[in-house]
């Protein structure tokens, strides 16, 4: 065996690599982010690397799109939220990647889901890098699933958790990658080196045996699942488990999926005994709501195939600095700066002189455009100390020049809108509508209209 070592230096954040060190990566710009890595090869005598022109491949086995072979069913994990997320269930062979901020119940899903399956008569192995075993029974314990057979193990040898995956296993759940090492590299876990190898090895491994697969990845600071972006193109599906700690909801959305939609969310909320499916997340957004009150709209949402209506708040306090404050909670700093921008350049108002705070109530985060008018309604009421007529939801997008730009998918806003009580909408003038059921609706063309109905 011929062994090569090579010393480089590897940015923790993007994976790019470099000759030498740099206080900054060129490739992505963070700072203080390139560490030193060894990469050591085993590589056998008489055999070359790939790519040198040197050797010879193997025989590549060609198929044709008329091939035939077994499709394998989806997996219902009986988790119906989970499931929504997923595409319908999940699909053999795939691998997927979640990611969520520490605490937020990342390990409780999987495990609940790992029964779940296992209750069905599926061969589950939930194998954990940060827990010992007994601890992971001490958390079925309290889950209520301790009477579910499982295979459980500590390890963090990506060597093992191979050897272990030859047997009949039908689903596999590594809790974290970061914790994961191959033998023979030459670096720390959670180096990019490590993490990115250790992946590849599992991936390739679930592929070939049919295997699901589930990654736990950690976060950021800023929210992204930490080591490289390439992590993400390695799996068929990245998913994020979202939520505050200050409430009792999670949301599992998919950003990523090869095998289903990108745009559905799952809904849960943390009880005694772990996650509960939350099959109504409207009334649960709006269980706290107050009426009139000023600076407070209801939008009325699309998160994939699903109407939620979220609670949108505003407040305009008079500023004691010379620069006033813009603070937003769950929805994008800049488009609320630009809402601001068309309110006093199309509308008028002047709010210069005030502190503005936006926040999405709930926790939950937005960005479908579409809510660009029940934050300008909320912002206008917040301005005035107005209120608008109880009972109402808004949605439409606001362009630049003031106009309001027609939403998508406006029947099923209306239908969620009407089955929770509302009165009343406020809605594009082109907006398509096949029935408006009960609600009065209120077409509006430029957000001028919105300042009338509020007579501002």
């Amino acid at each position: 065996m011929v062994k090569s070592s090579r010393l480089s230096y590897v940015c923790q954040n993007c994976g790019a690599v470099s000759s030498r060190w740099a206080g900054k990566c060129d490739s992505c710009g963070a700072w203080n982010s390139l560490l030193e890595e060894a990469s050591d090869a085993v590589v056998p005598k008489g055999l070359s690397v790939v790519g040198n022109g040197k050797g010879r491949g193997g025989k590549l086995e060609i198929h044709d799109l008329q091939s035939q072979s077994e499709i394998l069913p989806r997996e219902k994990t009986g988790i119906g939220e989970l499931d929504r997320v997923t595409g319908g269930g999940l699909v053999r062979g795939a691998a997927m990647l979640i990611g969520g901020d520490p605490g937020i119940g990342k390990s409780t899903l999987l495990l609940q889901a790992v029964c779940a399956l296992a209750r069905q008569g599926k061969a589950c192995l939930y194998v954990s890098g940060e827990e010992a075993v007994d601890q992971i029974r001490m958390r079925a314990g309290r889950l209520g699933l301790a009477d579910v057979n499982i295979a459980l193990a500590a390890s963090s040898s990506v060597r093992d958790i191979l050897s272990a995956m030859d047997g009949a296993i039908d689903l596999v759940v590594i809790d974290s990658i970061q914790t994961m090492f191959v033998d023979n590299i030459d670096s720390a876990p959670g180096t990019v080196t490590q993490v990115r190898t250790s992946a590849l090895e599992l991936i390739r491994t679930a592929k070939k045996k049919n295997i699901i697969l589930f990654l736990v990845g950690h976060v950021t600071k800023d929210g992204q699942i930490a080591g490289p972006r390439v992590l993400e193109h390695m799996v068929d599906t990245v998913l994020y488990f979202e939520g505050d700690r200050g409430h009792q909801f999670r949301i599992l959305r998919a950003v990523k999926n090869r095998f289903g939609p990108t745009d559905e969310i799952g809904v849960f909320e943390m009880a005694e005994k772990g996650l509960e499916e939350v099959a109504n997340p409207s009334a649960l957004f709006l269980s706290q709501k107050q009426e009139n009150i000023p600076g407070n709209a209801v939008f009325a949402g699309m998160e994939g195939t699903r109407p939620v209506l979220v609670e949108v708040q505003g407040l305009a306090a008079s500023t004691a600095y010379g620069t006033p404050r813009r603070a937003v909670v769950g929805w994008d700093s800049g488009r609320l700066a630009m809402i601001l921008a068309v309110l006093e350049a199309r509308v008028g108002l002047n709010f210069s002189g005030y502190d503005v705070f936006l926040n999405m109530a709930g926790g939950i985060r937005v960005s479908e455009p579409a809510a660009d008018l029940a934050v300008a309604a909320a912002l206008m009421s917040a301005l005035s100390n107005k209120t608008f007529p109880a009972n109402t939801i808004f949605f439409g997008e606001v362009g630049l020049s003031g106009e309001v730009r027609a939403a998508p998918q406006t029947d099923l806003r209306l239908k969620e809108a009407e089955k929770l009580g509302f009165k009343m909408a406020v809605l594009p003038q082109n907006s398509k509508i096949k029935s408006s059921g009960g609600l009065r609706l209120e077409k509006v063309r430029h957000v001028q209209d919105l300042a009338a109905l509020l007579a501002v």
